[in-house]
């Protein structure tokens, strides 16, 4: 057994005592089945990130958290990573300026999708007419666009083949944020498009029995936000297909801030995973590490400690250092910032060192922030198994200094 048991919380990895008080906090309301915490874990936004909590019959609007289906998508071309490396330079600046990074961008292209024509925009026809036309219009602007943060678009070369493969990283986008904090508002007796007042990062889970009118209202709004981000995904990668002139032959799609009903030691229960990757036996995940660090695709093993995870595993490698200490505090005023750890000529050199062409991204998200990819994965090896190991040639972000509330 590779975890550990602390107040009833199963722990993966070394615990980090602040996303470990916040799991404890959200294992002792409602009627909670599990809590646990991935390799990755560090503190979220009341459920921690890489944090799991597994209910009989409710769900947690603020565990599944602001950026509903964050997710991974991986494909694997039909070229090698060879064929594009002498023209990477140019490559990477095409990415830049066809998909839309940053905060509150829209499509330069309308993107028309049946999704738009999903049973389940009712839900918000319930809540009322402006909410749904708002966010509906607000989704049609945003589909296919990647957002900030932690977001990206990668070109990776896979080890031992050298074939090409592309991966992104986002979910829901406003769309996703708006449904989150909207329900977090009914759930208080605000308005859903209220301003919410100042949360508080350790603050108990908002809860919502399943078979309550506003706990089925939720699921239904989730899973249309988990739809939408799959789309947006597979969007952005035929995109980056079109660009290279490649064709895919393989991939791997999963979210990792989700709800999902499930069977766990013969009960019926809600597995709330935020920036947690299902791993049931044979499912396969995209496992992102940073800028400088190998990325991986995994399958979830048949084994007691998978089933004691309840199939899930890491999202990434986790970070170890704020966005604050990174990059230090911005003044909005002159657009600068101060005290930050990381300089932008150290992370660049890191960058180039590991052969990576970069565009956009902020010190923040550097590879120092974050910890090696491998540690976390060896403390589930017990769990997943590594089938391919990419590594980064290629990464596109959002510019430095932007704030974007609908990453994870």
């Amino acid at each position: 057994m590779t975890y550990q048991i602390i107040d009833n919380v199963r722990v993966w990895g070394n615990p980090d005592p602040g996303a470990l008080s916040q799991a404890k906090t959200c294992a002792e309301h409602g009627n909670v089945v599990q809590a646990l915490l991935m390799a990755d874990h560090h503190k979220g936004y009341s459920q921690p990130i890489g944090g799991v909590v597994a209910y009989a019959g409710q769900i947690s609007p603020s565990g599944v958290g602001y950026d509903i289906a964050c997710g991974n998508k991986a494909v694997r071309t039909n070229l090698m990573a060879a064929d594009v490396k002498p023209h990477l330079s140019a490559i990477m600046d095409q990415i830049a300026r066809k998909i839309s990074f940053g905060v509150g961008r829209v499509n330069s292209e309308k993107v028309d999708h049946e999704l738009f024509d999903d049973p389940d925009w009712r839900v918000y026809a319930t809540v009322g007419r402006q909410e749904h036309d708002k966010l509906k219009s607000l989704a049609r602007d945003q589909l296919g666009t990647v957002g900030s943060g932690n977001h990206y678009v990668d070109l990776f070369e896979e080890a031992g083949t050298g074939r090409l493969w592309i991966g992104n990283h986002f979910g829901s986008r406003g769309f996703g944020h708006k449904t989150a904090s909207g329900f977090i508002n009914l759930t208080a007796g605000r308005d859903f498009l209220a301003n919410a007042p100042g949360e508080k990062m350790d603050q108990p889970p908002v809860l919502l029995d399943l078979d309550s009118e506003l706990g089925d209202m939720y699921f239904r709004a989730m899973k249309l936000a988990g739809r939408y981000a799959y789309a947006g995904r597979d969007y952005v990668i035929k995109q980056v297909l079109s660009i290279i002139g490649a064709t895919a032959d393989f991939e791997v799609h999963n979210h990792h801030n989700f709800a999902w009903l499930e069977s766990h030691e013969g009960k019926d229960t809600v597995v709330v995973r935020k920036g947690a990757t299902p791993s049931a036996p044979g499912q396969l995940g995209f496992i992102g590490g940073s800028m400088g660090d190998i990325s991986v695709i995994v399958r979830g093993k048949d084994s007691v400690e998978n089933r004691d995870s309840f199939y899930s595993t890491v999202h990434g490698a986790g970070r170890v250092m704020s966005r604050t200490q990174a990059a230090g505090k911005m003044n909005w005023k002159t657009r600068t910032r101060s005290g930050g750890q990381i300089a932008p000529e150290q992370m660049l050199q890191a960058v180039r060192n590991y052969g990576v062409e970069l565009r956009g991204a902020g010190t923040d998200e550097s590879p120092f922030v974050y910890r090696k990819l491998q540690e976390v994965l060896d403390a589930h090896s017990e769990t997943i198994d590594v089938l391919n190991v990419l590594k980064p040639i290629g990464v596109c972000m959002a510019g430095a200094d932007e704030f974007d509330p609908y990453k994870d």
